[in-house]
């Protein structure tokens, strides 16, 4: 009763402060701000107390099992790191470290995400496996997000067509916190502690929060697991923030997220982290590493960063220069600050004496994007993150092992974020069981320079409802229900997808979407039904004008 009290109070303060019933999107905000602020507690910063491996390292005559890193990125544009010859605002922001690790190894000029939206991706990184098969298809989204995002934007004057909202999907299902990758599901972390491993996750998860999806209960010894979205708290007098008022995601994020972190399972028992996160959750791997120096160990450091909120530290705001837009320099900060995550990972493992036997793997969970509004995120490929154009699927993949895969070599066979799970596993020396189908392969044999006249993959899919995405070999097909269209392109000849030939090559049209029969043909259903259909321009930011015949697509998540 005192809380609908109160957010009555609150809808009448923001009612007489404005006067005007337009002004009920900021009333809304307001209401998720108010709510958010009361869900959990959060206490102030506790000390991690990370397990403690061996104080000397076992004797043992055979190879030395390598330890394993995997640095995730998440919304990191292919044009935001310097090893391509991009980089953020034109290259004046470069990323020494990121280059370093991928000269230092194996980089892949053809690996792709998952999928371009972060949680289906992160759930083919651990599994292997497709969302045809694990059903994990569409990205939780907190609760009150799918309403709120769809009136925000459908408020706007960006041109767009409507966005959609699925009430009774959203509220007649799952919760949000049981929207998660299903514990059946064999991860990467669980083949690994088959092999004596101690597994650790730190930062972003994304895979469900029930008791049955958390890193814990999906073969994380240790997580610390980021609770909530803010890189610092919005007052910080070390933040520098870039609030984006065209963007719906972005105002929603700013009401809804606080600055927290949880502990092992301990959602309910929150704590401030101890400073910006990109830098706390480096603090912590280091200790980590440290930790267990003296035996194998696999972290999965899972980055919040560049995703917005866009929020820097003064010190990296300061240190990139005068960049304008000024979101684009604080975007440019959390960049320099990702590297400098890389670098310190790389720095540690070489103190602690343990890098030339460790997999370092560092990519990102999909493309940039567009509701930034910064039109180079990606370059030079079409498209954005919510999009399967190759700007939204196309991401960094690095590999260092400095005792197995010689410095500089290049890959140019397609990949995907499904080929880590076997990859790692095969590292590792586990087997994957053999009634479990991995749709990934073990890319190792490329990795080393081994194997250079085959493909690991004739083939790759991706989807999202009605939105479906066939590669084979150079040619790629996307199909879309809404608009209903389809375009096709040959890779080879034409990687950034500007030139359609859907009407001009009949026969492999019809190819191609024989293919993606035979994918949907095996496929299980989602564990739950997408519950927003979001209108994405292929071209343009979301600060941009959309214009009548500019190309667009419908993503239903």
């Amino acid at each position: 009763m005192k809380t609908k009290v109160l957010l009555g109070l609150l809808v009448v303060v923001v009612f007489a402060g404005s006067g005007l019933w337009l002004k009920r999107i900021d009333v809304m905000l307001a209401i998720v701000k108010f709510k958010a602020e009361r869900e959990v507690p959060i206490g102030p910063n506790r000390p991690i107390d990370w397990q403690q491996g061996p104080a000397v390292a076992a004797d043992t005559n055979g190879p030395v099992p390598p330890n394993i890193i995997v640095i995730l990125a998440d919304d990191l544009g292919i044009n935001d790191i310097s090893t391509f010859g991009g980089g953020v605002a034109n290259g004046r922001v470069q990323t020494p470290n990121i280059d370093s690790l991928a000269a230092g190894g194996v980089v892949f000029n053809q690996s792709y995400a998952g999928a371009p939206i972060c949680a289906a991706s992160r759930a083919m990184i651990m599994t292997g496996r497709y969302p045809t098969r694990t059903g994990f298809e569409f990205t939780p989204l907190p609760s009150g997000m799918g309403p709120a995002v769809v009136k925000i934007a459908n408020s706007g004057n960006h041109g767009l067509p409507p966005a959609f909202y699925n009430r009774e999907a959203d509220l007649g299902g799952l919760s949000y916190e049981d929207k998660g990758l299903p514990g059946s599901e064999i991860t990467i972390a669980e083949m690994l502690k088959t092999k004596g491993y101690h597994t650790v996750h730190i930062g972003k998860w994304h895979l469900g929060r029930g008791a049955e999806f958390t890193p814990n209960a999906q073969g994380f010894d240790e997580s610390l697991f980021m609770a909530s979205g803010m890189h610092l708290p919005e007052d910080d007098p070390n933040v520098v923030n870039a609030k984006l008022d065209f963007d719906p995601i972005d105002k929603f994020e700013w009401a809804k997220m606080q600055y927290a972190a949880s502990f092992n399972n301990s959602g309910d028992e929150r704590f401030k982290p101890a400073g910006y996160l990109s830098d706390y959750w480096t603090d912590e791997s280091i200790k980590v590493i440290k930790a267990n120096k003296n035996r194998p160990f696999f972290l999965y450091l899972a980055h919040w960063g560049v995703h917005t909120p866009l929020q820097a530290t003064r010190e990296d705001y300061d240190a990139v220069g005068d960049i304008q837009p000024h979101r684009l320099r604080v975007y440019a900060a959390m960049v320099r600050a990702m590297d400098r995550s890389v670098g310190r990972i790389m720095a540690s493992l070489e103190e602690e004496g343990l890098a030339e036997n460790t997999i370092v793997v560092f990519t990102s969970d999909n493309g940039g994007a567009g509701y930034l509004g910064l039109p180079k995120i990606n370059a030079p490929y079409r498209g954005w993150k919510i999009t399967m154009f190759e700007g939204g699927i196309r991401v960094p993949m690095f590999i260092r092992w400095p005792a197995k895969i010689p410095a500089g070599l290049t890959v140019d066979a397609p990949i995907n974020h499904i080929d880590i799970m076997p990859t790692l596993s095969a590292a590792a020396g586990a087997t994957l069981p053999k009634d479990l189908v991995v749709d990934g392969r073990n890319v190792m044999p490329w990795a080393l320079g081994e194997e250079q006249q085959t493909l690991p993959h004739d083939t790759l899919f991706w989807q999202s409802g009605y939105y479906r995405v066939v590669r084979d070999g150079d040619w790629k097909l996307h199909v879309s229900e809404r608009p209903k269209k389809d375009w096709l392109y040959n890779l080879a000849d034409d990687p950034t997808e500007k030139n359609n030939l859907a009407e001009s090559r009949p026969v492999v049209l019809a190819r191609l979407k024989g293919l993606l029969a035979e994918h949907a043909a095996s496929a299980r259903k989602p564990i739950y039904p997408y519950t927003i259909e979001a209108p994405v321009a292929v071209d343009k930011t979301l600060a941009d004008e959309f214009l009548p015949g500019d190309e667009y697509i419908y993503w239903p998540n």
